[in-house]
């Protein structure tokens, strides 16, 4: 399975755009991805145009310390959990609130929560 499909890129894309312009908004998260096999998940909003192997998101690497951050995702694509398997993107995940209250969520729980 490709980690970030073609319609969900140009999503990211998108909101990358905008974020470029310095066009301020609190997009929906357009994908979540996890470790089947560890604590770690990522809310995704963008993709930096200027270089689009770069995303932009909610970040818990399972530590307690959920974050806003940057993330490579060939560095995803290449990381493995404790049994060794892939990241995945959960086929189901459908965000009905912007990152910011996900975000706010996470800060207080120590962990992202959809």
């Amino acid at each position: 399975m490709q980690l970030i499909p073609d319609d969900i890129r140009a999503e990211l894309l998108l909101n990358g755009a905008i974020t470029a312009r310095g066009i301020a908004h609190d997009p929906l998260p357009v994908v979540k991805l996890f470790t089947p096999d560890a604590n770690a998940t990522w809310l995704l909003t963008e993709l930096d145009p200027a270089d689009p192997h770069i995303a932009f998101g909610l970040c818990d690497l399972g530590l307690g310390c959920p974050e806003l951050g940057y993330v490579s995702i060939s560095e995803l694509e290449s990381l493995r959990g404790s049994l060794g398997l892939p990241v995945e993107r959960d086929l189901y995940f459908k965000a009905d609130k912007p990152l910011s209250y996900y975000t706010i969520i996470a800060t207080a729980k120590g962990r992202i929560q959809t």
